[in-house]
Order: C-alpha cells, then structure tokens, then sequence
C-alpha cells in the first residue's frame, strides 16, 4: 500500500513535523524528500537541508549559532533512529528514518536518470577523489561538475568569495556537503542566497560512501544500532559523545513527553 505523500509548505508552521528538543525535524516520507530535493535542484533554487541526529538537535539545545541554522533550514531529516522514534512518539507513527548516505545515493540515482548535475564540498582531497570514483562506478552516467576540499581552517572573504563563484560557475544544481556538524549545517545557513544550488549537510556519508570508513550492516542499520557499530568502530572518538549525548537526549526527550502530558492534561 502506498503511503500519503506530505505537502511541503513554505511555512514552516504548515509544514509537517514537530519539535524535538528545540529543534524542528521534518515528517516525511522518502518519495517526499527527495522530490522536494529534485524539484529545487531543476530551478537551482538557493536552499539546504540538514540531517538531524542525536548529536546535532543536542548540540543545538547550547549552540546558539547551530540552533538557528537547523530551524532556518529548507528541510530537516531524521537521519538518526532516535529521532525517528522519537517523530513516531510525538504523532507521527509511519516515520522513517532518511539517513544522509542513503538520501545522498537515492538522489545521485535519480539525478543521474534525469540530468541533474552535483558538487562535493568538504572534507579531504584523497576522500573527494575516492568517493568521486565510487559515484562513477555506480552512476556512469552522473556528471559530478567538481569538488573542493576546503581548508581546516576558517576561509578569508576572498576564499570564500572564490569558492561560491567555483561552485555557482559549476552550473551544479546539488552541493553536498561533508564538513560534520556543526560545521556544515552553519556554513549552508550563512551560503544560502550565495549558492545557487540546493546544499545537503550528509555528515559522515563522503568517509562511508568513499570507503575510507565501514558503515553499519543492515542489520544494524534496521534495528537502530548502527550508532553501536560506529562506537565499536571508533571508540576513543565517539565513546564520550554518545556517552554524554545519547544521555543527554533520553533525559531531555523524557521531559519534552512529560511536559506534553502535562499539558494536555490542564
């Protein structure tokens, strides 16, 4: 049976979805994501989306800067299974979880049938070479228009400058962009209106679909434990992020549910 397609509003107050944390996530369902992708990226509408974690929306509840630019974005994705669930408990039971490398591989598969032409943003030379020869082989007929790695460091105005005119002058209609969070989902907000292209904030998606790091099986990924795969895969990196993040977020969900309840109840 085919799920009910969700119209995407301009306004934010008309669109579906609900807060989570503070931080407004998007309901919908795949066809709908990457339509409305599809849709901006024909007219080369300056637009972002980001993907919404465990880690971003709780980052978001102390980083000013990420807050705004995760409510200003065009879309927001429930790319963790938490926030899925947690879209499920707040009356949206049909929610799916649109991880960034899978959003990332479903619209090069649809861009590649109709035209659509993209841009890689971020992280290191050697991965955007990997990860561009990756697309290549599963998507031949995809034209990637160019890639950059920008620097560590803060770019000046004048690199910024450049880097806008490369990537505007690329005539891409998609820029995906890898730089992690909070990193990208603020360099999106403080592009949008510069490029003329839709950007996505995929996250770890450029190190997975490059191979330069194993991403969960699917069995893992199905029953919302790929976040246990990536602790056992980098423990010294992430065990005190999701320690501290992932504790952080119960607490903080379990009081949002409650004071909902309470609410309901007066």
């Amino acid at each position: 049976m085919k799920k009910p397609s969700l119209k995407y509003k301009e306004n934010v107050s008309l669109r579906r979805g609900h807060s989570v944390l503070g931080t407004w996530v998007d309901a919908l369902f795949w066809d709908d994501a990457i339509g409305h992708i599809l849709s901006w990226g024909a007219v080369r509408e300056s637009r972002y989306v980001c993907i919404c974690n465990v880690h971003s929306v709780v980052t978001a509840t102390h980083d000013a800067e990420l807050r705004s630019a995760l409510g200003g974005a065009d879309l927001s994705m429930s790319d963790g299974a938490p926030i899925a669930w947690a879209l499920r408990r707040l009356g949206f039971p049909a929610q799916e979880r649109i991880a960034g490398p899978d959003l990332m591989w479903r619209y090069l598969r649809q861009a590649e049938r109709i035209g659509q032409k993209i841009f890689l943003y971020g992280s290191t030379h050697d991965t955007l070479s990997s990860l561009r020869t990756a697309i290549a082989h599963a998507f031949p007929l995809l034209d990637v228009r160019g890639m950059l790695s920008p620097p560590f460091r803060s770019a000046s105005p004048a690199e910024d400058e450049a880097e806008v005119a490369a990537i505007n002058a690329s005539g891409a209609n998609v820029v995906f962009v890898g730089l992690g969070c909070p990193k990208q989902e603020k360099w999106m907000a403080a592009h949008r209106g510069k490029i003329d292209a839709v950007m996505i904030g995929v996250g770890a998606a450029f190190d997975f679909h490059s191979g330069m790091k194993s991403r969960a099986p699917l069995w893992w990924q199905r029953h919302g434990l790929e976040w246990l795969y990536r602790l056992g895969s980098e423990p010294r990196r992430l065990l005190r992020r999701y320690l501290v993040t992932n504790t952080l977020f119960v607490v903080g969900f379990a009081r949002q549910l409650i004071a909902a309840k309470v609410f309901d109840q007066k």
